[in-house]
């Protein structure tokens, strides 16, 4: 369906604990092929090349069905695999809450140990193929979502109802943290052919940036500098490259997380998972996606404040 893309050689500087027994796998999948298709410099951090036959430590699997996530060597971006996503109708199957559609997924989260910490900027990017047959559909599609980690204390039982003249609001569900349904602050969604970076921050949602394009059948590399904070100093930047291009489409300063008080339900200072994959409102065609290439790293502070705007 496609053939391997090479990358350009990059460094790789110091890297953590955690990430020490990536780095053969990721050097591995760097060999010499112009034009590069992510940034020529790779400088500490975490990656992964899935050149292994199973995934690493680095990723949780609790968010996918068995056999729906795969190494496979047919349809790669760089080095000999990549990971395969299968997403079948009721996959991960989830009840809709407060009016929600029911959903289903099959997506990989970064491990726990791996969240990104509150007012620290990072860059992730990763590579993304969807198959040729890929449904464009009006369905609430999430390939790339940032979650902040909701506290999940449940909140207490109501008391009985006061006369209905005297309610004064909704009452909480019984057994569910305050902020359990909510949505991510920062996704990358794929909805009509629509290709779409969105930020929500509670009833608060709105499209960063969107573009209709068909993104199936190719390859298309992601990179993404976030610094997570509800104060104004917040800031994400988005690049997509494709056909060796490189395009910032991103460049939001504000928010970019949920208020952290007693009654929202997040911790002071929060932290942040990442996952990749599909999510989406129940239906019943099959998707596939292929992922390659992850990276993410921690950057300087003062990498965030410099003036550029797409």
């Amino acid at each position: 369906m496609g053939a391997a893309i090479e990358l350009a050689p990059m460094r790789i500087g110091s890297l953590s604990t955690v990430s020490l027994f990536l780095v053969s796998l990721c050097a591995h999948a760097q060999t010499a092929l112009a034009p590069p298709a992510l940034p020529d410099a790779y400088d500490g951090g975490v990656c992964d090349g899935f050149e292994a036959p199973t995934l690493s430590d680095i990723w949780e699997t609790g968010r996918f069905v068995p056999g729906a996530v795969t190494i496979q060597s047919q349809i790669v971006r760089a080095g000999h695999s990549a990971v395969r996503v299968d997403l079948h109708s009721h996959d991960r199957f989830a009840l809709g809450k407060d009016g929600d559609l029911d959903t289903e997924r099959d997506e990989i989260k970064e491990a726990g140990r791996l969240s990104a910490r509150e007012d620290t900027p990072y860059e992730y990017s990763w590579s993304m193929y969807l198959a040729a047959d890929f449904p464009i559909v009006p369905v609430r599609l999430v390939v790339a979502q940032w979650q902040q980690n909701c506290n999940h204390t449940p909140l207490p039982a109501p008391a009985p109802p006061a006369p209905e003249s005297l309610q004064l609001g909704v009452q909480p569900v019984p057994g569910r943290g305050p902020c359990d349904n909510d949505s991510p602050v920062l996704a990358i969604r794929y909805i009509e052919g629509f290709l779409r970076v969105t930020r929500a921050l509670g009833d608060n949602k709105f499209t960063l940036w969107e573009e209709k394009r068909d993104l199936r059948g190719r390859w298309l590399d992601l990179r993404v500098q976030a610094r997570f904070t509800p104060q104004s100093t917040g800031r994400v930047k988005v690049w997509f490259r494709e056909d060796g291009i490189e395009k910032q489409v991103v460049d939001h300063i504000g928010p970019i997380a949920n208020p952290e008080t007693p009654t929202s339900g997040y911790h002071s200072p929060s932290t942040y998972n990442f996952k990749f994959g599909l999510y989406r409102d129940v239906m019943p065609q099959p998707m596939t996606a292929y992922f390659d290439e992850y990276r993410k790293k921690q950057l300087p502070s003062e990498s965030m404040d410099s003036p550029s705007k797409p």
